[in-house]
């Protein structure tokens, strides 16, 4: 089973943002190990705004030490690139071909006014691991989390 977290950008990366960020990170996951014993583990960057890291669990689990890691040199990328990585009241949705990313009030009035709509594509960025992650990360907005929390 592949454990994954998504760290959603408060906006797009650039290119050369984006460059830097994969591979700081491909360096970290290479040597990423837990007690001592090394994690099988990727990361991937989707649509300029989506960081995944993903770890295979039945090669070695993940520690708490080894996740607290990945998290501190999130939070580097963070202040060298000033962007949120971990700002969860950022919603991302899909516009036709467009990623959007408003602040939850501004989704809370789109959705009353119907310019968010049951049909609406949101990413579920709660999904924790490669089936879930396949099937539901973009999903419908009434079939996500957000229509629980927004109802």
């Amino acid at each position: 089973m592949e454990r994954i977290w998504i760290y959603q950008a408060n906006r797009l990366l650039t290119i050369e943002e984006e460059t830097k960020v994969k591979k700081k990170l491909e360096e970290f996951t290479a040597q990423w190990n837990a007690h001592g014993h090394p994690l099988a583990a990727s990361v991937e960057i989707r649509y300029h705004l989506f960081i995944i890291l993903a770890v295979d669990q039945s090669v070695t689990m993940p520690s708490g030490c080894s996740i607290d890691k990945s998290v501190r040199l999130l939070k580097e990328l963070e202040q060298e690139l000033n962007i949120s990585l971990f700002d969860r009241m950022q919603i991302a949705y899909r516009e036709g071909d467009d990623i959007k990313i408003v602040p939850r009030s501004t989704f809370e009035e789109l959705i009353q006014k119907g310019e968010v709509t049951k049909d609406t594509i949101v990413f579920n960025n709660l999904v924790a691991d490669r089936v879930a992650f396949n099937a539901n990360w973009e999903t419908s907005f009434q079939n996500s989390w957000h229509a629980q929390v927004f109802a």
